[in-house]
């Protein structure tokens, strides 16, 4: 879908498929953070009169509201638009969710996929609500376990099915190019609630996550 950017003011839309992903920008703090990433780029050591740094304050503040503007989303409102009634009481899994989101230690990116899996109790969810919420938890400052848990809860909380499990895996840039310096290292999180504690469904949803079905 194309990315838009429009007048301020302008709000995340449905489209025939949902909600649409827009670009918007808070041009009061676009100034303000413009402002504090020159003054950061000068005491780095940088001339912030060069060329090609001349608009770099500007970007770096637009992307980082394009990067946090999951505070701007309401979760548990993205599945509400498309929860609907039906009897299928068996596991659903989407899986390989790509996930991109700011270490809040350091503010440096982690990179990874989430695999997400519900048992509903009467209420189903249209398939591309999970995606959605998990972008919109995890375009946020964060740690990697509490976004596992956050997307837990929120589906939890929200179509109340017999249990929901969620696994995420990524990589640290905080780690790989600083630190430690491991660049091979992966960080695997996990949360589960209802009927995803026994051990038999939790290694039915194992199993899957590992079935190469398509």
């Amino acid at each position: 879908m194309e990315n838009k950017v429009v007048p301020l003011g302008s709000q995340y839309r449905e489209d025939s498929e949902g909600f649409e992903r827009v670009d918007q920008y808070n041009q009061e703090k676009i100034e303000k953070l413009s402002k504090l990433y020159k003054e950061a780029i000068s005491e780095l050591g940088e001339d912030v009169e060069r060329e090609g740094l001349l608009k770099t304050p500007e970007r770096v503040a637009k992307a980082m509201q394009f990067l946090t503007h999951g505070y701007d989303l309401d979760p548990a409102e993205i599945l509400k638009s498309a929860m609907f009634h039906e009897d299928h009481s068996q596991m659903v899994i989407v899986k390989d969710i790509e996930i991109f989101s700011m270490c809040e230690h350091h503010m440096l990116p982690f990179i990874g996929k989430a695999h997400v899996a519900y048992i509903p109790n009467g209420t189903i969810v249209g398939l591309s609500k999970i995606p959605r919420v998990v972008d919109a938890f995890a375009r946020r400052l964060q740690v990697q376990e509490r976004l596992t848990d956050q997307i837990k809860d929120c589906i939890q909380e929200t179509l109340k099915p017999q249990g929901v499990a969620v696994v995420i895996e990524a990589r640290h840039l905080c780690m790989q190019m600083r630190g430690i310096q491991k660049q091979n290292s992966v960080t695997t999180t996990s949360s589960f609630t209802g009927a995803f504690e026994k051990d038999s469904t939790r290694k039915e949803f194992i199993q899957l996550l590992s079935a190469n079905l398509v």
